[in-house]
């Protein structure tokens, strides 16, 4: 069993197996999902030698419909292949945020650590610059509070980071985790000039006094010691720097080689450098928030997480009031503030999309609202409406005048029931009811009446054998003009 458990299940019957690995490592979801119906124990699948699994080729290549397929078919969100890497380190490493979504929704484990350099998926999202992801992995550390930002970047007691119920701590601790050497997911992302995930990672509590150390392991070309902003003058890019700085790194801070950031840059050959790491004067005195700090990002995958955030076309009832944005799902979240309401897909969709900058009046991390533009925090949950009572069939058809020759042989309990209403009556009550049941359509007799018998006579011939209909010219007349008057009057009532 433990030869098995090492090479993964490639001994036996494998050939179902690497079909479901091609279907995921190519998005054929029908492959995959054809598979999982006949074998749902294929998703704990994994490959010889690497150990990886149709989960963690479908995270390399972005397809997430196949990854949300994988998780309910029971494999386990946070499995490893042979590096130690779980799925959601390698949708960070390649930029795939649905990807990232999705594991998030499912709860995925984002203080797993690789084998190799000991790094979180928070690394290899800096590493390769995907602020977005970032961003996404801190969905359950940063608050929809209004003035979360300023709170941290005024911060300087340790102890008191808390905004309401949140602790801050627990964010702090994840943001600035240390991989093998020391190193951050800030140092990473200035030494590769990533300057969205640096600001981001700056608003949300990265330390720019953080240092590496030498743990025999890694191979620091700049040397133990070293500060992101050391690291950041080796990466040579002048838009990092002068975040750092104003941010408070120390320009003569130096390592354990005796090195400041300036002589890492002139070693490097960084020289366009030596104006912003010699004088300070040249550097912004204020830097904006990042457009990427969402503070609804929480509120919305909460939601998103106890109700869901798929719909498919037999889940919408057509009496529901749609979604504005995708008119599609029924309303299930609504912004605080304007109180606007939108489908809880929509609302994930646009807080882990927007990329603003905060120019906006209203608190840094607030996105506009699609329908007023007015600042949105947060997201609450509201009560999904019950599906409209549909109205009697009667109601919504055009009935038969009760003085028409064509029934006037019917009983008077069925004649009482055909009275015929104004035009005020049919329009404001039939057209409005059809509308609403777009299943039910609109039946026309034969034989129409416009009106009370007194002002609107029938205006086609009675087809009863037997029956005649005598009228002057003028009555012809006037019975021409009134049908398309009457039909202007309904349909001028149907639009108001």
């Amino acid at each position: 069993m433990g030869l098995f458990s090492i090479v993964g299940n490639s001994f036996g019957c494998s050939a179902s197996g690497e079909r479901l690995v091609s279907a995921a490592r190519d998005g054929d979801f029908q492959e995959a999902k054809a598979l999982l119906e006949y074998n749902p124990r294929l998703a704990r699948y994994s490959t010889f030698g690497g150990r990886n699994s149709p989960l963690h080729f479908a995270a390399a290549r972005g397809h997430h419909g196949i990854v949300s397929l994988l998780i309910e078919s029971g494999v386990d969100i946070n499995l490893r292949n042979y590096h130690g890497q779980t799925a959601l380190m390698q949708a960070c490493q390649y930029g795939h945020w649905e990807v990232v979504q999705t594991l998030m929704i499912f709860q995925a484990n984002i203080h797993k650590t690789d084998y190799l350099n000991g790094g979180t998926a928070i690394h290899f999202a800096a590493l390769n610059g995907h602020a977005r992801c970032i961003r996404l992995l801190l969905t359950d550390y940063v608050p929809g509070a209004a003035k979360f930002w300023d709170f941290m970047q005024n911060v300087s007691v340790k102890d008191e980071l808390c905004i309401g119920d949140h602790d801050l701590r627990n964010l702090i601790d994840v943001v600035n985790h240390k991989a093998d050497g020391g190193i951050t997911a800030l140092h990473m992302a200035a030494l590769n000039g990533h300057v969205e995930c640096i600001q981001l990672l700056l608003d949300v509590g990265a330390s720019v006094s953080e240092v590496t150390v030498e743990d025999g392991t890694t191979i620091d070309l700049i040397g133990a010691g070293s500060t992101p902003l050391h690291y950041a003058a080796c990466g040579g890019n002048a838009v990092c720097c002068q975040i750092l700085i104003a941010r408070g790194a120390c320009i003569t801070a130096k390592n354990s080689s005796g090195l400041t950031p300036f002589m890492v840059a002139q070693i490097w050959h960084r020289n366009w450098l030596e104006e912003i790491l010699c004088s300070p004067s040249q550097v912004p005195a204020q830097i904006s928030p990042s457009p990427y700090l969402c503070l609804p990002l929480m509120s919305i995958m909460s939601i998103a997480r106890e109700r869901g955030w798929r719909t498919t076309g037999g889940d919408v009832s057509p009496c529901m009031d749609p979604c504005a944005v995708c008119l599609e799902a029924s309303c299930t979240v609504a912004a605080e503030g304007c109180h606007h309401e939108l489908c809880t897909r929509c609302a994930l969709y646009l807080c882990t999309t927007n990329n603003t900058p905060s120019v906006a009046p209203g608190p840094p991390g607030a996105i506009p609202c699609p329908l007023c533009r007015t600042p949105v925090v947060s997201f609450t949950m509201i009560a999904i409406a019950s599906p409209v009572r549909s109205l009697p069939k009667r109601s919504l058809s055009l009935t038969l005048c009760a003085t028409c020759p064509s029934v006037s042989s019917d009983p008077p309990s069925m004649a009482s029931a055909h009275l015929c209403r104004s035009e005020s009556q049919c329009s404001s009550s039939s057209l409005r009811s059809s509308s609403c049941h777009p299943s039910m359509v609109l039946n026309l007799n034969p034989v129409f009446c416009m009106g009370v018998p007194e002002t609107s006579p029938c205006i086609s011939r009675c087809s009863r054998p037997g029956a005649s209909l005598r009228r002057t010219t003028s009555q012809l007349d006037n019975g021409r003009r009134s049908w398309p008057f009457a039909f202007n009057q309904i349909t001028a009532a149907a639009s108001s």
